[in-house]
């Protein structure tokens, strides 16, 4: 994931890793299945544009919003590619193999 940040935002890509941060935090892992955020806190994770109470401040600028969420969207998509090229290179050494009744196997066998 970090990889594919720091090659896809060259020359910035330092200003784009909380971003990264936030996603992976907030992303389903099916391994646990929760995103991590939710199992370190027992809760989903606000977006940090709503962090602030109605009235407290100002509203954001739209375009700060519509920046945030580009970031996002751009990031997802970057992290979608990395992961469908560690797939295409897993999938490349994995090979089906059929076996007849009777035919010998080879056994991996580990202490």
């Amino acid at each position: 994931m970090l990889r594919a940040c720091v090659i896809d935002f060259v020359g910035h890509w330092d200003q784009f890793l909380p971003l990264c941060e936030f996603f992976y935090n907030n992303s389903y892992h099916s391994s646990i299945d929760m995103a991590p955020f939710e199992a370190l806190y027992g809760r989903g994770c606000r977006s940090p544009i709503w962090w602030f109470e109605v009235g407290d401040v100002k509203p954001l600028r739209v375009d700060l919003v519509k920046d945030a969420q580009d970031n996002v969207r751009s990031i997802q998509a970057k992290l979608l590619a990395a992961q469908s090229r560690q797939k295409k290179y897993t999938d490349h050494k994995v090979r089906d193999r059929t076996f007849q009744v009777g035919e010998q196997v080879p056994l991996n066998v580990s202490p």
